[in-house]
């Protein structure tokens, strides 16, 4: 990294308070390249789904990918029935699922719906991946050329990796919803502008408008980015406490006008979330606390790019790989902060938030190298209980340290840039930026400040090349049976009863059959489903109860042999058909075929051989 930085870095400062302005043509040339290589490198993430989409999942995460189509398939239902999308009875009937209380991706889903409809939920779901990646890239560009660097080329290089981010490839594996982040940097400028004076009422509107959006797209991520803008704007009053009081007026105002719109157009559907049907308090448990982020992550490279391997999943990547920089990227962006943060205020509100969020991310224990240490972590003295605290998940505060590292190899990437060009004009009296010049004479700098330019950029290339993605892995997953896809069910399931699928689908089993009913437009209901719901003690849970009969099957299907079937068995399978609203049990093609074919017969009494599939009509039996 090259020393100038130090001295170039009052220039970002200078940016930050009043981005020059340039000629229209240029940097209009060069925003088109940019959004045209983060389209490719979307596609080129997505690109084993493309192969054979119809007939392709993650082969990481392969039941939230199927979750996240039967998502997308929902917003088309609700739109063209015109039926309340906050909450549903086509899975886990006839309780239903609390939409709000889980990651429902409405604000995507709704607005695609006539897509949807004309494309299916396989090829949305692949088209939606790889444009949330491009999109966030995009706006992250946007942020950074307009609000924080002059060079078009730092803000490609920072928007790339806001983007594409090994962290946020990994959520790609089946979570869309975690790569969905285009509103935040738009969110992030607006609330770094609530200060301005004389348009707090507009910069309120905008900031409560996409903030109520955020919440039908990721809560979580808004979460995160609420808590990371409070350090940021902690750490500006602390060393701008002058600008700070000067502003806080306009800020406050703006803050209120927001909070207040964004409460207003969320109310109710926030209401429903914690107050409506099957919404639930917490998690069973309390899983996601122990998931911490481990120390050797940070330095390791992630499985889905070109430097990474699968092996490391078997040590340190068992949870989640939030930020696996790889030991490059974090020797360079050290040096970069060393460098940066001595006069470049954007700098040092980056070291706080890599100092903060590293820290809280470590969870209730230091994990080190896939193994639990003595040390306890930061969240083991925090209350399972506390509200919001209760559903967050350690690692996920590492997303905020993987922001910081974006905005930081702009800001460094930048800096050589403009090294050896004439510094930006001083900036007017009362901006909040370092004060100090630039050395003059930088338009003649010698060879020596050249040759270190040189190896800045070298390191930087280097630190980031090998955290170029790789296409996601995918696998292939046998079709719904023509009797499902050809409509051959209709006659058997009439108006307000349910087909229940064999296995019933659940977090655990039945992947396949949870694709019949985002493959089918949610023509029919099914019990069970992939979800967090209530328990008895109002506490969340993934998947339905199980009842006697699911849980009958599950075993016979992890044993691989038929259970000795009594006259008890056989009442509860019937009050289970009763209680699901049961019209017919369809059993599929597939690896368990046979077994629980015996299984259901014991049941329930010989089947029926209709199509491709074995069919117990149970209609005049509930």
């Amino acid at each position: 990294m090259d020393p100038s930085l130090n001295s170039s870095s009052v220039e970002a400062d200078a940016v930050v308070a009043d981005p020059p302005r340039r000629p229209r043509r240029r940097p209009a040339r060069a925003d088109v390249l940019a959004i045209g290589a983060y389209v490719l490198l979307g596609v080129l993430v997505c690109l084993n789904y493309w192969v054979d989409v119809q007939h392709r999942v993650s082969s990481h995460l392969p039941t939230d990918h199927s979750w996240f189509e039967w998502l997308f398939a929902h917003g088309a239902y609700s739109v063209q029935h015109l039926e309340n999308p906050l909450f549903t009875t086509r899975q886990n009937a006839p309780d239903g699922v609390n939409m709000m209380a889980n990651t429902s991706l409405l604000g995507v889903t709704l607005p695609l719906a006539p897509l949807t409809m004309l494309l299916g939920p396989q090829v949305m779901y692949a088209l939606y991946l790889g444009a949330a990646l491009s999109a966030t890239a995009a706006t992250s560009y946007w942020m950074l050329s307009r609000h924080l660097v002059r060079s078009r080329a730092a803000a490609f290089a920072g928007g790339a990796f806001l983007g594409f981010a090994p962290g946020i490839v990994h959520h790609a594996n089946g979570q869309p919803n975690f790569v969905s982040n285009f509103l935040l940097p738009l969110i992030v400028v607006r609330v770094l502008r609530l200060g301005e004076p004389g348009r707090w009422r507009r910069n309120g509107l905008v900031l409560g408008l996409l903030v109520a959006y955020q919440v039908f797209v990721n809560e979580e991520m808004l979460l995160l980015t609420a808590l990371a803008c409070l350090v940021v704007v902690v750490a500006y009053a602390v060393q701008r406490p002058r600008a700070a009081r000067e502003r806080a007026g306009a800020f406050l105002a703006a803050l209120g006008v927001g909070g207040g719109l964004a409460l207003l157009l969320t109310a109710y559907p926030i209401w429903f979330q914690f107050n409506g049907p099957q919404a639930y308090r917490g998690l069973q448990g309390g899983v996601f606390h122990s998931w911490g982020e481990d120390l050797m992550a940070f330095v390791t490279f992630a499985r889905d790019t070109v430097a990474g391997t699968e092996a490391v999943e078997k040590t340190i990547g068992l949870t989640e790989q939030n930020t696996w920089f790889g030991w490059p990227l974090v020797l360079v962006a050290l040096a970069a902060l060393v460098l940066l943060v001595r006069r470049s205020v954007p700098a040092r509100i980056l070291a706080v938030l890599v100092v903060v969020f590293t820290v809280a991310s470590i969870g209730p224990t230091v994990r080190f190298d896939g193994r639990e240490t003595d040390l306890a972590g930061p969240w083991a003295y925090l209350p399972d209980d506390l509200p919001l605290v209760e559903m967050m998940m350690p690692t996920r505060l590492s997303l905020v340290v993987v922001a910081a590292v974006g905005v930081l190899i702009a800001l460094a990437w930048d800096a050589l840039a403009r090294d050896g060009r004439p510094p930006v004009p001083a900036p007017r009296t009362g901006d909040d930026t370092d004060t100090a010049a630039a050395p003059a004479g930088r338009a003649t700098a010698g060879p020596r400040r050249r040759a270190l330019r040189l190896v800045g950029y070298v390191a930087m290339v280097a630190a980031l090349l090998p955290l170029f993605p790789r296409p996601l892995p995918a696998k292939e997953i046998d079709p719904p049976p023509r009797f499902i896809t050809a409509g051959g069910w209709r006659p058997y399931v009439p108006e307000g009863r349910t087909l229940v699928p064999v296995p019933i689908p659940s977090n655990v089993h039945g992947l396949s059959t949870l694709r019949w009913s985002a493959l089918t437009g949610h023509e029919f209901p099914v019990p069970g489903g992939y979800f967090i719901g209530p328990n008895e003690r109002g506490e969340g849970v993934f998947g339905a109860p199980n009842r006697p009969t699911s849980t009958l099957i599950y075993s016979t299907m992890d044993a691989g042999t038929l259970p000795e079937i009594t006259d008890e068995n056989r009442r509860q399978a019937v009050d289970d058909m009763r209680f699901w609203r049961a019209s017919v049990v369809v059993l599929g093609a597939g690896p368990r075929e046979a077994v629980l074919r015996d299984l259901m017969t014991a049941l329930l009494g010989p089947a029926q051989r209709v199509d491709d599939v074995w069919l117990w009509d149970v209609r005049d039996r509930v």
